[in-house]
């Protein structure tokens, strides 16, 4: 029984984990845009920025599923335009969705690193004639290495938060198992099931970054390379 449920269910495996890369990318490079956004000094872009951070980090992720897959139907001019095909879609939207919300809890992790930089390192780089964005060129790299041990809880966050695309149809691991159980009726075992595969997966991931951490930061501590 278990080895027919486990078959089903690994269907979604793939789907959830593309959904986590692509989101993941996005949500990068976003929150590495917002960083310097919010440590320039231009106060009306920070405030749009902080707007969009206090909006997905103030809500629910599940709802930010709805209002993006469910949304955009609302506007016949979104409707009428080339743009359809891709908020029809419920795959992007989840993407999208996972993306949105993981680029705001990211921003709040890369500018508190920055933020963090030695006082000593910002009058370096003035003294060198260096520019506020120059600047951020140089200490945004090492604020993220720095950021990495959280990043990585946001990575395993991410991944966890795909078991709520299949609320949009989408059949990933969660929603394999959901059709499943709609026809074996038997949820302890389906769910059970389901909910041990993402440990799995997020403890092989853990272990993964847990290895990368190491490697990155061993220019705090050169004893941690040899571990």
């Amino acid at each position: 029984m278990f080895e027919e449920y486990f078959s089903v269910i690994a269907q979604g495996i793939p789907t959830s984990l593309g959904l986590t890369a692509v989101s993941l990318v996005i949500a990068f490079l976003m929150a590495i845009g917002f960083t310097f956004v919010l440590s320039m000094e231009n106060r009306w872009f920070k405030a749009i920025v902080n707007g969009y951070l206090t909006l997905f980090t103030g809500t629910p992720l599940l709802v930010q599923f709805f209002l993006i897959y469910h949304g955009p139907g609302q506007f016949q001019w979104l409707v009428d335009s080339p743009f359809w095909h891709l908020f029809s879609d419920a795959w992007f939207c989840a993407a999208l969705a996972l993306a949105l919300n993981s680029a705001a809890y990211s921003t709040q992790l890369f500018h508190g690193a920055v933020k963090a930089i030695p006082k000593g390192q910002w009058e370096t780089c003035a003294a060198l004639g260096l520019s506020r964005l120059q600047t951020l060129k140089i200490l945004v790299p090492y604020a993220l290495r720095r950021a990495l041990p959280s990043y990585s809880n946001e990575i395993i966050l991410v991944f966890k938060g795909t078991s709520l695309a299949s609320t949009i149809t989408i059949l990933d691991i969660m929603g394999y198992a959901k059709q499943l159980n709609g026809t074996e009726y038997n949820a302890l075992a389906i769910f059970g099931l389901a909910g041990a595969i993402y440990l799995v997966i997020t403890g092989v991931m853990t272990l993964v970054l847990r290895q990368v951490e190491k490697k990155v930061l061993a220019f705090e501590n050169p004893m941690l390379s040899t571990k």
